[in-house]
């Protein structure tokens, strides 16, 4: 929305400095949310409006037109007037004039008004995609995926509903202002009579507000909360059926189902009384102005016809008056669906870029951290996750971070790939700090690859390339190949129908998971980054291959001889950790000690225990893989040294 504050605009920056989330009375939140959304779209909506306009002053000439018609044609031609009687094809012109503009009206007002609706979802839809990516991990960690996927479904329709009744609601207030002059020009008391329906519906809409605002508040939490169990239902669907916890998952979708249930049963009462009660309020004034209509009429303060018009102008003015009761209907559950969206926009985005570019140089990224610290709020307190870590790593160099689970790895790595920021200390890569570089440098030139990957239900080149066919800049097959290549996946690939071109189920569902990982591996590689962050992203991969995969990395060179690009890798394999440069030693949030594997082992006793652990697990894998082939090989005949080698 260009220019304006609300959610998804192209001054979405500063809407969020300032705070999107409304403020003050109802009215003022009303009042507030309607301008910022027309202010989103407005030629659109002068449009709708102005077409509603002409809409409610046509609306009004017919009443007019009815009125004279009755008087000078209808009456007199019926008493046998034969001049009002020739005059009646006028009266029709008249009419039939009045019902092409009223046609016209409408069609301008739903038109205009269908795409201002629709352009303001769309705003609040790419205003909260681009949020939720500009937003830290650890804040995505804080809120449940239901939560995010409601906000961008079921909030923004909530909040964009009064949009669609809105510019006809608008509109007819000319009817009403205009009915109103011809109500007093005709007679005082008659225009009284009619007018009454105002402040009743105000009153009734005061009631409703009262009741409605806490039913819907209540509904929308529930749609949330019921998007995040299925969520997870849908994530954990092999561990629920692997271990028959099916039922446990139906009783507890069942539990929230219900509430929502009831929550929209509350709606919809509160609802089925106000909607009513607004019908009914233009045929009461009617009632109530053909009997003051009568009186006057029998005191000769008016004509017939002045009372048909009046009668006539009440009946129409219930299509203003149903208007308003729509976006009044409408307008509890707009303020609470924006302010959710407005929650989310609002949330402070901590990875403000820079303006600075980081050297497209030859060979891998220098790494630096100095003094680094990373503290977390838990439980009403703070927890240190690092503290004081300093760091330096060669360009090219392939670095291998060992520790106990829990000592900071994970947190360490995921500051190279600026997934968030240290609370003290920098980050440098080529000297430059992580917070100077402008938007778009880091992802080109590092690349993670966390234990868990993820694969899009699309081609392998789309998974590979994350981009679409005849994208510019897109890797192309060759390098795609390539990639594969390195990550020793290349094989799979040619062995799926379809090579390149094969569509991989939901999650990469017909691929293992060390086949998985090397693909995510490929694709971090087809980038050629600098700086390779592995976080534990071979975990599932035969070491044998690991090892080719690595060593594939530690070959390629770049000009002058240099690696082309630095590995840091969390390693949990001694194979993995032989093959580093460097061995980095972490506890505790903190560095304990860096050197090769050899003089880590002599003179670091911690180190040496967990070097020690870490043999005695890939013993224990190499055992049970052998048990594994040789069930096979019992079972179909097949020789497990041949399976081996194959």
């Amino acid at each position: 929305m260009s220019g304006s504050p609300t959610p998804g605009g192209g001054a979405a920056g500063a809407g969020r400095a300032a705070g999107l989330t409304l403020s003050g009375s109802r009215l003022r939140r009303s009042a507030t949310l309607v301008w910022r959304g027309m202010r989103s779209e407005p030629r659109l909506y002068v449009l709708a409006v102005g077409a509603s306009a002409v809409f409610g002053a046509a609306t009004v000439a017919v009443s007019r037109a009815v009125g004279w018609a009755t008087d000078a044609v209808v009456v007199p031609a019926i008493a046998g007037d034969q001049a009002a009687q020739g005059r009646i094809w006028v009266a029709g012109l008249v009419l039939a004039a009045v019902a092409l503009t009223l046609a016209l009206g409408v069609a301008g007002r739903r038109i205009w008004a269908g795409y201002g609706f629709a352009a303001i979802q769309a705003h609040h839809r790419r205003g909260l995609s681009g949020q939720y990516l500009r937003l830290p991990v650890s804040w995505h960690r804080s809120h449940p995926a239901g939560r995010l996927l409601s906000a961008a479904s079921a909030d923004v329709e909530a909040a964009t509903g009064v949009f669609n009744p809105l510019p006809f609601a608008l509109g007819v207030v000319v009817m009403i202002a205009v009915a109103t002059g011809m109500l007093l020009a005709v007679d005082v008391w008659l225009a009284v009579a009619a007018l009454l329906v105002v402040p009743a519906a105000v009153a009734a809409n005061v009631v409703f507000q009262r009741h409605m605002t806490p039913a819907v508040t209540r509904a929308q939490q529930l749609r949330a909360e019921v998007a995040d169990v299925a969520h997870e239902s849908f994530e954990g669907a092999l561990l629920v059926k692997s271990l028959g916890t099916a039922d446990r998952e139906e009783a507890r979708f069942a539990e929230r189902t219900d509430a929502l249930r009831a929550a929209n049963v509350r709606v919809g009462t509160v609802r089925a009384v106000f909607d009513p009660a607004i019908e009914l309020l233009p045929s009461l004034g009617t009632l109530v102005v053909l009997g003051v209509g009568t009186w006057r009429a029998s005191v000769g303060a008016v004509d017939t016809g002045d009372v048909v018009t009046a009668a006539y102008l009440l009946t129409v003015m219930a299509v203003p008056v149903r208007a308003f009761g729509w976006v009044l209907g409408e307008l509890p559950r707009a303020l609470v669906g924006y302010d959710r969206i407005a929650g989310v926009l609002d949330a402070p985005v901590t990875l403000v870029a820079g303006e600075r570019a980081l050297h497209r140089a030859a060979g891998g990224l220098g790494v630096r951290l100095d003094g680094v610290g990373v503290d977390v709020p838990a439980a009403g307190t703070t927890a240190t996750l690092l503290d004081g870590v300093d760091l330096e790593v060669a360009p090219g160099a392939t670095v291998a971070l060992v520790g106990s689970t829990g000592a900071g790895k994970t947190t360490l790595v995921s500051l190279l790939a600026r997934l968030s920021d240290p609370t003290r200390g920098r980050v440098l890569l080529d000297g430059a700090d992580l917070r100077d570089l402008a938007p778009g440098e880091v992802p080109a030139q590092v690349a993670l690859v966390t234990q868990q990957t993820f694969v899009f239900e699309d081609t392998v080149r789309a998974n590979v390339t994350l981009a679409d066919p005849g994208d510019a800049g897109a890797p192309d097959d060759a390098a795609v190949w390539d990639a594969l290549r390195t990550a020793r996946v290349d094989d799979v690939v040619r062995a799926l129908p379809g090579g390149l071109d094969a569509t991989l189920g939901e999650r990469g569902a017909n691929l293992s998971g060390g086949q998985r990982q090397r693909l995510a591996i490929a694709r971090a590689l087809v980038r050629r980054p600098r700086l390779l962050v592995l976080d534990d992203a071979t975990s599932a991969v035969d070491p044998r291959v690991e090892s080719e995969i690595l060593g594939s990395l530690s070959a390629a060179r770049a000009g002058g001889g240099t690696r082309a690009t630095t590995v840091v890798m969390v390693a949990y394999r001694m194979s993995s950790v032989a093959l580093a440069d460097v061995v980095v030693h972490v506890e505790g949030g903190r560095v304990v000690d860096v050197g090769p594997h050899d003089a880590l082992l002599a003179r670091d006793p911690g180190y040496r225990a967990l070097a020690t652990a870490y043999e005695r697990e890939t013993a224990r894998r190499a055992r049970e893989v052998a048990d594994e082939r040789a069930a096979g090989e019992s079972v179909d005949g097949t020789d497990p040294t041949e399976e081996g080698a194959a």
